[in-house]
């Protein structure tokens, strides 16, 4: 499917503030970005580059006073998300190189607390992406989805205590979940077409039978119209901006995510 995205923000800026964004869409197997626009009001010295993880990165500094930011792309995406019921766990030692990172417990996701819960969820289901897929089905089943509550991170272990959370905190935990079983996962920030209420969204994959595989815990059935703006360990890595200075939140922030057709484009 088609789908053009949509992220505005504006922010009041008291002094001179260092941004990085993550803000641009990235073409891969899963999606094709087709155009894509990117506006600063006032319009300011920008420079891109490619994180640790590959996502593209923006800087800049704002000046005083009102500063937004404009992003819109014509993204295709794929109709349905692959699931492969009895992919096999993959032997650490036959890992390739750039997902053993995903492996280790980062800030938000504690994995080397989880071994046993892990092993409680997944009792019984095939190694590799059943296990997964009964760790997703566990979060979604026993963590409140409660969309708008906390625009803070937290751990896997504070949303496991806390038993709700947004989008992220559903990731985390399923992310530090199957870690703790040496199935490597990572955190994905994007857009979900039809997401309810509209904002931007987080879920993870995770690496069985050779590749990525993606799962949202949030959502009754994993469907298309997932776009990937950045990857990683978890939400430390990619948050959509970074500021640095006297702290600053948006005062103004609009996310649409909207089917189009081939021909609109």
């Amino acid at each position: 499917m088609w789908l053009r995205t949509k992220c505005d923000l504006s922010f009041e800026i008291s002094v001179p503030t260092p941004f990085i964004l993550m803000l641009r869409l990235r073409s891969g197997l899963q999606q094709w970005v087709a155009s894509e626009k990117y506006r600063l009001e006032p319009n300011v010295p920008m420079f891109e580059f490619t994180d640790t993880y590959g996502n593209l990165c923006q800087r800049l500094v704002a000046p005083p006073g009102h500063f937004s930011i404009y992003t819109s792309a014509d993204v295709r995406t794929d109709d349905f998300v692959d699931e492969a019921p009895g992919a096999p766990f993959v032997e650490v030692e036959y890992l390739p190189d750039a997902v053993l990172s995903y492996l280790l417990p980062s800030r938000f996701c504690e994995s080397d607390r989880f071994g046993q819960m892990a092993t409680d969820i997944t009792a019984g289901y095939l190694m590799g992406y059943d296990q997964v897929k009964a760790i997703e089905t566990w979060v979604r089943d026993n963590i409140s989805y409660l969309p708008g509550t906390s625009d803070v991170p937290v751990s896997a272990i504070e949303i496991n205590t806390r038993g709700s959370g947004v989008c992220r905190d559903h990731a985390h935990l399923g992310i530090a979940l199957c870690r703790s079983l040496s199935i490597p996962a990572r955190l994905v920030v994007g857009y979900l077409h039809d997401l309810q209420p509209m904002d931007l969204h987080a879920w993870f994959e995770a690496y069985v039978g050779g590749r990525w595989y993606t799962f949202d815990p949030t959502q009754s059935h994993i469907r298309g119209g997932y776009v990937v703006i950045g990857y990683g360990r978890d939400a430390a890595d990619v948050a959509i901006n970074n500021q640095f200075g006297p702290p600053v939140y948006p005062i103004y922030q609009n996310i649409q995510v909207q089917r189009i057709e081939e021909k609109d484009i």
